[in-house]
């Protein structure tokens, strides 16, 4: 049964992987589908490893969450380019999904980050076309380490749980 519940949560890690890269939330998909193993065989989880695995996604959330924002203010931002970064960034997931389905979610994401921060510069607080395109690239590099980041927690969660369902 064990070789059961570890062939599941490896599938749920590929599928956590590839959902965070899609800025979906794979992180908890792979903590759910071990919530769901433990309810089918109970022990098989230590409720503190689950507790770690969740508290590592969500420190992945809030980095993720907070890296466009981070890039934006590294390269020169303000806090208009920093809200413009995760307004951006939210605008240009959806419509890269729009457009095309699997790697429009990334480079909208991405690209969302870098044009939202740079209009937000430039429109809101008045900088010029060289310190926004800045903090523009600043955010767009910041949110596309998170996704590899936050990619990289998915499948370390992932890992440790299914080692830890071999372990018992």
């Amino acid at each position: 049964m064990i070789w059961v519940i570890a062939c599941v949560l490896a599938a749920a890690t590929c599928v956590g992987v590839l959902m965070t890269l899609l800025t979906l939330p794979g992180t908890w998909f792979i903590v759910l589908a071990a919530l769901g193993c433990q309810w089918w065989r109970p022990g098989t989880f230590s409720w503190w490893t689950l507790g770690a695995a969740s508290a590592v996604c969500l420190a992945a959330e809030v980095m993720e969450l907070a890296a466009g924002s981070w890039g934006s203010r590294r390269a020169g931002g303000g806090r208009s380019g920093s809200v413009g970064a995760l307004i951006g960034t939210v605008c240009g997931a959806i419509a890269g999904s729009l457009v095309l389905p699997v790697v429009g979610t990334i480079v909208g994401a991405v690209g969302g980050a870098g044009v939202g921060a740079l209009v937000a510069e430039r429109a809101v607080a008045g900088r010029g076309w060289g310190d926004s395109a800045r903090a523009g690239g600043g955010a767009a590099a910041g949110r596309a380490a998170a996704m590899i980041i936050k990619a990289g927690c998915a499948a370390l969660v992932g890992a440790a749980l299914t080692i830890a369902a071999c372990v018992d």
